[in-house]
């Protein structure tokens, strides 16, 4: 069977590349580089380097390839850039996938695992969320990815095209042999930030805000692991040709850690002192998100292996040890 990875040289992307390949998968890859990796990219997948919102691209992929399924990881995802340059994330997220449904609806390919986000449901009243909370976002990243779920609804019910949509909470981690992890530029995810303190990399943390109502003034946020994570992909695509109907499916931890707590777990995990600074807030940021995953365990029968924060920072840090200027090999430290 061959899977189409639609930002299969990204963190989440990539790892779900090598989990389809792990089983047994033919893995065929579109990015276009702009966020991913090449160092990330399995040698046994195979590579095109392009843009989705090009269409006659994607269609010469889809007649070469004879793609049977579609996993979308393709989109701009910083919640404060998507604040200032708004357009650019519409353009990216909500214009590709038009294009992307268009041409799978061309080429009659009727599956697509969707990633989404938490960032959907904005600044939510009660925690745990679950999914059929009101999804008012407040940021212009979270209303491309609902706008992105919207055209999904419509597309199946005018064409047919079957989808499970995940909401994603915070990704951390990294592959448990440490082959791939996680490496973006800039950075923004707390983890891999902190890690970079640890690294000798940065001076200090900056924590946007301690003036959220939370137990300790700090944004709360639920941290699943990177593996468990692709595990879900795997799961919903199997749902998806076992007849499973379209739906959408929180993927979180269920449990919620603050950003003090987390610099105490990397203390914890990596044995530095891990100093910090307070920053102002960042526009957008909802104080609490902590997923209810009790749907996507009963229906996909997914199973959270990583619970603990510590060992989710455990195989993050093992990836960065080995990996100090990701995957750069030929960079040195940015800070000395």
């Amino acid at each position: 069977m061959n899977i189409l990875v639609l930002g299969g040289a990204g963190y989440i992307g990539s790892h779900a590349v090598y989990n389809l390949i792990d089983n047994g998968f033919n893995v065929v890859i579109v990015d276009n580089l702009k966020t991913g990796n090449k160092g990330a990219i399995h040698s046994k997948a195979k590579f095109y380097d392009g843009d989705i919102r090009n269409k006659n691209f994607l269609k010469t992929v889809f007649k070469n390839e004879k793609i049977d399924g579609v996993i979308h990881f393709a989109a701009n995802s910083l919640v404060g850039e998507s604040m200032q340059k708004p357009l650019e994330y519409f353009s990216n997220n909500v214009f590709g996938t038009h294009v992307l449904l268009e041409v799978m609806n061309e080429f009659n390919v009727k599956n697509i695992v969707f990633s989404s986000s938490a960032a959907v449901y904005g600044e939510p009243e009660v925690v745990p969320i679950f999914e059929d909370f009101s999804t008012i976002p407040t940021n212009t990243y979270g209303e491309t990815k609902l706008m992105m779920e919207k055209m999904m609804k419509w597309s199946s019910l005018a064409y047919g095209i079957n989808y499970v949509s995940l909401r994603y909470f915070n990704v951390a981690g990294a592959r448990s042999n440490a082959e791939i992890g996680e490496d973006h530029s800039p950075e923004t995810h707390l983890i891999p930030l902190i890690l970079k303190v640890a690294l000798n990399q940065m001076k200090e943390i900056t924590i946007y805000g301690n003036d959220y109502d939370t137990y300790d003034g700090t944004c709360i946020r639920d941290y699943i692991h990177v593996e468990d994570l692709v595990d879900a992909h795997l799961l919903a695509l199997n749902y998806l040709y076992s007849g499973g109907k379209s739906d959408t499916f929180n993927l979180g931890n269920n449990r919620g850690y603050s950003v003090l707590e987390i610099i105490e777990a990397v203390r914890r995990v990596t044995k530095h002192q891990i100093p910090f600074k307070i920053g102002t807030r960042r526009a957008g940021d909802p104080s609490i998100l902590i997923a209810s995953n009790e749907k996507a365990k009963k229906i996909l029968g997914w199973t959270v292996k990583h619970e603990e924060i510590d060992s989710i920072i455990n195989d993050a840090w093992n990836w960065h040890k080995l990996n100090p200027t990701g995957f750069k090999k030929n960079l040195t430290s940015q800070f000395n």
